[in-house]
C-alpha cells in the first residue's frame, strides 16, 4: 500500500517565496505488517504519551504544540516525544518516496505548458510505485488524503485518466495490472498510514527548501526507495524540473 500526503500548495499563480515547493510523498507498507505490527506500535506509542490511541498525528500541530499536542509546549515533554517518534519511524518497516516540484523553476521553464503540480507528482509516484511492486499483479492500493470536494474530484479525474492512458513510462495495461485502486480518506479518520506519510513528507520539504537537516530527515533519507546502485535520486526522491546539463 502507498499512503500519500503533501506539503505546500499547488498554486502556480501566486508562489510564496518563503515556501516555493510542492511535495507529494508518502510511505509504502505491506498490508499484513501494517495491521499486525505498525498500527499496534503506533497505538501503543500514542497511549504512552497521550493516554489513548485516538490522537491523530499532524506535523503542523506537533510543531506548534496545538490542540491535542499542547503538552508539547513543555520542552522536556517535547524532547521525550520527539525522540520516541523518531525511534518509531526509524524502526518501522516502511519505504519512502516523494516528488518535489520547485514551482518557480517549473513555471519559468515550461511557462504555458505546465501541469497541475499534484497531477504531475502523482503520475511520477505511480510510475515508481509500479516499479516497487514488481511482478506481483493486483497488489497495489494508493490511499491519499482528502483535500475538499473540488480538489478530490480533480484527483479522481487524474486517476481515471492515468488508468485509461498510462504514463510515459508505464502502460495503462501494466498500471491496471499492478494497482487496484486509488482511494481518498480523511486524515481525521485516524489512518496510521496517512499519519506516517504526513510525518515523512515534512522533513523532505525542509530538505528541499535547503534548511539544516534534523534527525527526522536522516531517518527518512535512509528509507527512501533506491534503485540498485543508483541510490534514491530520481526514484525514491524525484525533484522537478530536472537540472539541465
Amino acid at each position: 500500500m502507498l499512503f500519500l500526503d503533501e506539503s505546500g500548495d499547488h498554486n502556480l499563480l501566486r508562489i510564496d517565496p518563503a515556501y516555493p515547493v510542492f511535495v507529494l510523498g508518502g510511505v509504502i507498507v505491506d498490508r499484513t505488517y501494517l495491521h499486525h505490527t505498525l498500527i499496534p506500535a503506533v497505538d501503543a506509542f500514542k497511549k504512552q504519551h497521550f493516554g489513548n490511541s485516538d490522537v491523530v498525528f499532524h506535523t503542523s500541530e506537533i510543531v506548534r504544540a496545538r490542540g491535542e499536542f499542547s503538552c508539547l509546549a513543555d520542552s522536556s515533554v517535547r524532547a521525550g516525544f520527539i525522540q520516541g517518534l523518531n525511534r518509531l519511524i526509524a524502526e518501522a518497516d516502511i519505504r519512502v518516496m516523494a516528488c518535489v516540484i520547485d514551482k518557480q523553476a517549473y513555471v519559468d521553464r515550461y511557462d504555458d505548458f505546465v501541469f497541475d503540480p499534484y497531477d504531475l507528482a502523482l503520475e511520477v509516484l505511480i510510475e515508481r510505485f509500479v516499479r516497487e511492486i514488481g511482478p506481483t499483479a493486483h497488489d497495489g492500493i494508493i490511499v491519499a488524503e482528502r483535500r475538499g470536494i473540488v480538489l478530490d474530484a480533480a484527483i479522481e479525474r487524474a486517476w481515471v485518466n492515468l488508468c485509461r492512458t498510462g504514463t510515459d513510462r508505464v502502460s495503462a495495461t501494466r498500471l491496471n495490472d499492478r494497482i487496484v485502486d486509488l482511494v481518498l480518506r480523511e486524515k481525521r479518520s485516524n489512518i496510521v498510514g496517512l499519519q506516517m506519510a504526513d510525518l515523512v513528507v515534512s522533513p523532505i520539504a525542509r530538505y528541499a527548501l535547503g534548511k539544516p537537516p534534523k534527525e527526522d530527515w536522516l531517518i527518512v533519507e535512509s528509507k527512501l526507495c533506491q534503485r540498485e546502485a543508483r541510490g534514491y535520486d530520481g526514484h525514491g526522491l524525484v525533484v522537478l524540473p530536472k537540472k539541465r546539463g
